[in-house]
């Protein structure tokens, strides 16, 4: 047992030495990793290195508060935001197989070459949550991958299980870029100094059941049936209809409550609301709700709308909006077949 245990340990040890390089090599060798999305990975990684170092110097730089000036969505830039964004730019532009970059910070795709097949089309949010920076609460960037499918194709409208990478870069006590290639999950940490992404979290998974659940609860009086019974039920504790207690969240950044889901269970809702059902539902369908749909079902998760799972949903615009559930798969089931039940009261 002692022996097993040693192999374990050391195991875990030859694990946190893997470079980011070595990992994605590893893939390219074992799994037919093409090259050329290495090449792209790499130059996202080395993106979030560089928007890591602004913000823990941002105060030094004056780089807090807003640029005055407001984005696509109408939402106010953030200072950090811009910088965000043109370092994703300015980096992940000289990748070679890179056709196209789309952004949350920018109304139009920015094209780089004639897309060719093969080639790539990168989709980000440069800086998730980035309200959070005044009070110096994590934050992170969200970023999707997608192949060009013909020569010339200009087809930037892309489901999300045509995603061949997803992943997210969180700015916390330490910096981490969790990542998928479409075989599981995996979280690599920045090591202070070298500045190498090291592999600590490998195979990272979510547990089907969890007593913590994330959402608004300032938008209570929004809510659609379906949530509010959920959340109602939630609160109830072991004397409720589930019969436990749950904890409640809230750090108004994706990245931060999908990591901790990640990293220990629970589930995420940004409904559809009588506030937002106008505009869609509140995150968007390409560079929020996709990437991080796919990392959840990879870490064995589930991800919907209420009615539809989020990686079959066919975007109709670059920043359309959409609910969205995610989490451990039976708290997300649960909450689906409440909407589910709720449609069909309606419908009779």
């Amino acid at each position: 047992m002692a022996t097993c245990g040693k192999r374990h340990n050391e195991f875990l040890s030859m694990f946190k030495q893997m470079t980011l390089r070595g990992f994605l090599t590893r893939h390219a060798h074992n799994e037919g990793l093409d090259p050329s999305l290495i090449c792209l990975i790499e130059n996202i990684a080395s993106a979030c290195r560089v928007i890591g170092d602004r913000l823990r110097n941002a105060v030094f730089e004056d780089n807090l508060g807003l640029a005055g000036e407001t984005n696509v969505q109408g939402e106010d830039q953030k200072k950090l935001d811009v910088i965000a964004d043109e370092a994703f730019i300015r980096i992940c532009g000289s990748s070679p197989r890179l056709a196209a970059l789309v952004s949350e910070e920018r109304e139009d795709a920015m094209w780089f070459k004639e897309p060719q097949a093969g080639d790539f089309l990168l989709f980000y949010d440069p800086l998730d949550g980035s309200s959070n920076t005044d009070v110096n609460l994590s934050v992170g960037s969200i970023f999707s991958i997608c192949n060009v499918e013909t020569n010339g194709d200009r087809d930037i409208q892309k489901a999300g299980r045509s995603q061949n990478c997803s992943g997210y870069a969180i700015y916390g006590p330490t910096m981490m870029l969790v990542l998928t290639v479409g075989s599981g999950v995996f979280g690599f940490s920045c090591e202070y100094g070298t500045g190498d992404f090291r592999l600590t979290h490998p195979r990272m998974t979510i547990p089907t059941e969890t007593s913590e659940f994330a959402i608004n609860a300032s938008r209570y009086r929004f809510w659609d049936a379906p949530v509010r019974r959920y959340v109602d039920e939630c609160l109830a504790g072991n004397t409720g209809p589930r019969g436990r207690d749950f904890n409640m969240r809230w750090t108004a950044s994706m990245v931060a409550e999908v990591h901790r889901i990640l990293t220990r269970g629970g589930v995420f809702l940004y409904p559809a609301d009588d506030g937002n059902r106008a505009a869609g539902g509140k995150l968007r369908l390409l560079y929020e709700a996709s990437p991080m749909a796919l990392l959840v079902e990879q870490a064995g998760g589930a991800a919907t709308d209420g009615h539809s799972r989020i990686l079959d949903l066919q975007p109709k615009g670059l920043h359309q909006r959409v609910p969205v559930i995610l989490g451990s798969a039976n708290e997300v089931g649960r909450i689906a077949k409440y909407h589910t039940a709720d449609a069909g009261s309606a419908a009779s």
